[in-house]
């Protein structure tokens, strides 16, 4: 008996070896008109997992801008799907969808699989995988943002800020997934990222488990500490690159309590920017710690940022 093959494997269209990406699976639609497309494969690399990302866009007629959600854990762990628990993902998610913005959210390559560029690698490679299939998400590529929690809010600082005019842009660029295209964006929202490594080595790390098991996360960016890698630091650390010419509006949100990253690191890339004549808002919110725990406002902080957001990417709910 034969059997036939789907039209989406047709093998007359077969090459090897396969493209380093898929393109988009058709999407779901729920009751509400917003479509989502579920486990996106945008970039690959032999020997690591595939690299995927998930779309929700806003019912109606497109194309929408859209903001690139990059997950925090220390560039050790994280999720795609979850924001930090301090922040319900349908506060989060529902606030962007209802501002008449697509979210992009993304996996990366954790820094026990492979040492820095690596993530801004993987952050690039969604971005240009995002222009790449624009039409078939229902994006428009000439507004994309991105916004990250901790690991995340760096990797969203360099994507906004390294480019192809950049020290060592051909380095930190990569050529992971679709391979070349622009990876430019309209808009940064950082929320508690790390701004410059060489600032923090040597810094004890509150709240990690006890005993030796759980590796220094600056160490395993890097492949080595700041003392080893000094030149590595500088090129993994956004305030580096603070200073160039034309940056994106940033609004960075800080817990003034925060005991993993401290609130200095926000300062000193709100003040390489305003130095650089760029446009950022430094925002604190006062006493609270790592992931805003002891703020009873984070509604608030989800919905400042999507403003932003919104106005940056001219978005019409």
């Amino acid at each position: 008996m034969t059997q036939s093959h789907p039209a989406e494997f047709d093998l007359a269209d077969m090459t090897w070896p396969p493209p380093p990406y898929q393109p988009p699976v058709p999407p779901v639609t729920d009751e509400h008109g917003v479509r989502h497309f579920h486990g996106v494969t945008y970039a690959t690399t032999p020997g690591y997992r595939p690299r995927l990302l998930d779309v929700q866009v806003p019912a109606g007629e497109g194309p929408f801008p859209a903001v690139v959600w990059i997950h925090g854990g220390g560039w050790l762990d994280g999720d795609r799907r979850y924001p930090p628990p301090t922040v319900p993902a349908p506060l989060l998610h529902g606030a962007v969808l209802a501002a008449g913005i697509a979210l992009v959210s993304v996996d990366y390559r954790h820094s026990l699989e492979a040492p820095f560029p690596a993530q801004l690698h993987d952050v690039k490679a969604a971005i240009r995988y995002v222009r790449q299939f624009a039409g078939a998400l229902g994006i428009d590529p000439d507004r994309i943002a991105v916004w990250g929690e901790s690991a995340g809010g760096h990797l969203a600082a360099l994507a906004g800020l390294v480019g192809p005019d950049s020290a060592d842009a051909e380095t930190l660029e990569g050529a992971h997934g679709v391979g070349t295209g622009d990876t430019g964006v309209r808009a940064v929202v950082d929320w508690y990222g790390v701004s410059d490594l060489a600032a923090l080595a040597g810094q004890p790390l509150p709240g990690m488990p006890p005993g030796g098991d759980f590796p220094d996360p600056y160490e395993a960016l890097l492949g080595g500490t700041e003392a080893e890698r000094p030149a590595l630091a500088r090129a993994a650390s956004p305030v580096t690159y603070a200073t160039g010419s034309n940056p994106p509006p940033f609004l960075l949100i800080h817990g003034t309590g925060d005991g993993l990253v401290p609130y200095s690191q926000s300062e000193a890339l709100a003040e390489a920017l305003a130095g650089a004549g760029g446009d950022v808002t430094l925002r604190p919110v006062e006493g609270a710690d790592h992931i805003f725990l002891g703020s009873t406002d984070i509604p608030g902080i989800v919905a400042e940022s999507v403003a932003f957001l919104a106005r940056h990417l001219d978005a019409k709910a």
